[in-house]
């Protein structure tokens, strides 16, 4: 039986679909930010042409018109044409937009679309695999920006989207499939990304770090590497932001911006364990020179409780956000957005972020893990600044502590904490690890007074800093019904006993 057409309103847009081609409401705060973000991409690449007198037309560009000379957009995974058309009627500077999809039912719902929302002047349908059509680009027509918005893993459009892009072009990427980039199949993790995830508390932050450092290997490998300008972790997913650039001197770098993340088994100590480093040639201080490191700093058990490590990544260890950027980007949030306040208030807290102190420690978990009273955040991040070191939040997590810190002064201001607020013998009698770090002294009674500089700005002023609680249509999702080649029942069948086949061997 035919489906009634479903009618969509977000932003500027009006849509319909045939309910057969996927669409996910919560993904709107997704699609708000994207537009702030290439908004802003796009006034900074006219302000850098201006400069090299590159465009020395002056015309302030308006949304929803055609410029010969504005953004060429490739959205590779289209489904109803919904993003394309926002961004049609929503950024200014576009000369074209290609709306892509595999499948004949979304491209139908994508055609129209396009005639509903009258900007066929700006927006094009293509029905084609996307990993082709990204590498019949990648020579001539690169695309000036390229969403990535796919069901579950992105890491198998990376290769002919980093091919296809302009230098200094903006990819921007999303990974729903959070299970395996949060731990729980590192195995699967690192034949996906090249990299091994671990159950950490950080595992959203490491997750986007994985995603960074195999798009920057991607990149790598045709002289090209990335710059991130924001990373964001929201709802049952992951985004990225990053700039795409040539220059095969400059990908020596990558590995010095690269690390292994050893993690304590016992209690959740993190030690970062650069690839590479770089510093001044002695002779010519200009002149960078790249090494390894000669020695390793990783005990070969935990200093804190004499725990055995998992190793993890490698991550990108280099920073995920441009401030500078950020605060480009809240320039471009307007109240007419649906998410207006979440996206202020995200991009308000990713702005106080410590840029240069990856992952990050739990408040309770540190407190757990020697079975104390947990002090208020407040008081924590006080102790940490009156030891003279910087502390943040992070948008990932509520109750999130960055920090420049070694983890030696971490535990040892727990220590203090627990000398005002002892542990009973209960509690700790059996547990080793909480019993290991108590047994030694603090080096020194840290101070718990309330520093100024301790609450979060956002905070004081009343932003919405974390995800909204869940919504109908909660996650991710199912994958769209529009089968491309064959119906759903004939590739359930097809899949019948598929593990059992390749686990004896057979095709």
């Amino acid at each position: 039986m035919e489906q009634e057409p479903q009618h969509i309103t977000e932003g500027q847009a009006k849509i319909q679909t045939c309910g057969k081609v996927f669409y996910n409401p919560v993904q709107e705060f997704n699609r708000d930010l994207s537009i702030c973000v290439i908004s802003a991409y796009a006034t900074k690449v006219r302000q850098e042409n201006l400069l090299c007198n590159k465009e020395p037309n002056v015309e302030i560009y308006k949304a929803g018109q055609k410029y010969e000379g504005g953004l060429n957009i490739l959205e590779a995974l289209s489904a109803t044409g919904l993003r394309s058309i926002r961004y049609a009627k929503e950024i200014p500077g576009i000369n074209k937009i290609v709306a892509n999809d595999l499948s004949v039912k979304a491209v139908d719902d994508i055609n129209k679309n396009i005639e509903l929302n009258n900007v066929s002047h700006i927006v094009s349908s293509s029905h084609k695999d996307a990993i082709m059509l990204m590498y019949e680009h990648r020579k001539e027509k690169q695309f000036d920006v390229i969403d990535l918005d796919p069901y579950g893993c992105p890491s198998m459009f990376l290769d002919s989207a980093v091919q296809s892009i302009k230098n200094g072009g903006l990819l921007l990427v999303t990974a729903t499939d959070m299970a395996v980039l949060a731990g729980n199949t590192p195995e699967t993790c690192y034949s996906k990304y090249g990299a091994i995830s671990l159950k950490v508390k950080s595992c959203h932050e490491m997750a986007v770090r994985i995603l960074l450092q195999c798009i920057e290997a991607h990149a790598n490998k045709y002289g090209k590497y990335i710059e991130p300008l924001l990373s964001v972790s929201a709802d049952f997913y992951i985004r990225v932001f990053v700039r795409i650039y040539n220059g095969s001197y400059k990908c020596k770098y990558t590995l010095s911006k690269l690390s292994h993340v050893y993690h304590c088994t016992g209690c959740d100590s993190v030690i970062l364990q650069p690839l590479g480093i770089t510093k001044p040639n002695e002779k010519n201080d200009k002149i960078t020179k790249f090494s390894l490191p000669t020695y390793s700093t990783i005990p070969s058990k935990c200093e804190h409780c004499g725990n055995p490590f998992h190793v993890g990544g490698p991550i990108w260890a280099a920073p995920i956000h441009s401030l500078e950027f950020v605060s480009d980007v809240l320039n471009f949030a307007t109240g007419t957005l649906g998410t207006y306040k979440r996206i202020e208030g995200i991009l308000s807290l990713i702005s106080e972020e410590l840029v240069d102190s990856p992952l990050y420690y739990v408040l309770e978990k540190l407190s757990g893990t020697i079975k104390v009273e947990t002090p208020s955040m407040i008081m924590l991040r006080s102790a940490i600044l009156n030891a003279g070191y910087q502390v943040s939040s992070s948008h990932m997590h509520k109750t999130a502590i960055k920090t420049n810190a070694p983890t030696k002064v971490l535990w040892d201001i727990m220590r203090s904490w627990e000398k005002i607020h002892p542990a009973t013998q209960k509690r700790i009698a059996d547990n080793k690890v909480a019993l290991a770090i108590l047994s030694k002294e603090p080096e020194e009674r840290h101070s718990f007074k309330v520093h100024p500089e301790a609450i979060s700005k956002t905070k004081e002023k009343g932003l919405v800093r974390f995800q909204l609680n869940p919504l109908p249509f909660w996650g991710p999702g199912s994958k769209a019904r529009a089968m491309v080649g064959q119906d759903k029942r004939n590739k359930s069948k097809k899949n019948q006993g598929k593990r059992k086949r390749e686990e004896c061997g057979e095709n």
